[in-house]
């Protein structure tokens, strides 16, 4: 037996102001995109901005119904979009801020795992990582340089 130790490193920011200018531009159409999310039954809107290699910001929203919970998250709505608008053009970052309308969300919230897995996917096929920032409504921000940093034991096309 072998035991191995894997080790994640992020940045934290303490707030938006911090960020780079061209992140904080990001961050401000996630976070028009949240205010636009449709979530009427979890209260929880997350907002999503993907800036592509050509330049072109794609926005994401999380989309609820009531046969709850046959929704879709915002990361998915954004990477399908940018996939179908944009077929082979890579993803170079990707910003994520939430929301609620039962409490303040001070912490940052990172992507679900189908979110991760789908993201993953999208990462290793364009063979270049995704930085990514994500947020809650207000207070620190996580950045990763890689989408596998947070699913280190990824699991994609090669295991088929």
């Amino acid at each position: 037996m072998k035991k191995i130790n894997v080790v994640a490193s992020a940045t934290v920011y303490d707030g938006v102001s911090e960020l780079p200018s061209g992140i904080q531009t990001l961050m401000n159409k996630a976070i028009e995109a949240r205010n636009n999310a449709y979530a009427p039954y979890s209260k929880f809107k997350v907002g999503v901005a993907l800036l592509l290699e050509n330049n072109q910001v794609i926005l994401g929203n999380n989309q609820e119904s009531a046969a709850y919970p046959s929704g879709m998250c915002a990361e998915r709505v954004a990477i399908w979009k940018a996939s179908s608008d944009y077929p082979g053009v890579k993803v170079t970052q990707l910003v994520i801020t939430a929301s609620s309308s039962n409490s303040i969300v001070d912490r940052p919230v990172g992507p679900c795992g189908a979110c991760r897995q789908t993201l993953s996917e999208y990462e290793i096929n364009q063979k270049e990582p995704i930085e990514i920032y994500f947020m809650g409504e207000v207070g620190q921000i996580v950045k990763t340089e890689s989408l596998l940093s947070l699913l280190p034991f990824s699991f994609d096309s090669s295991y088929l």
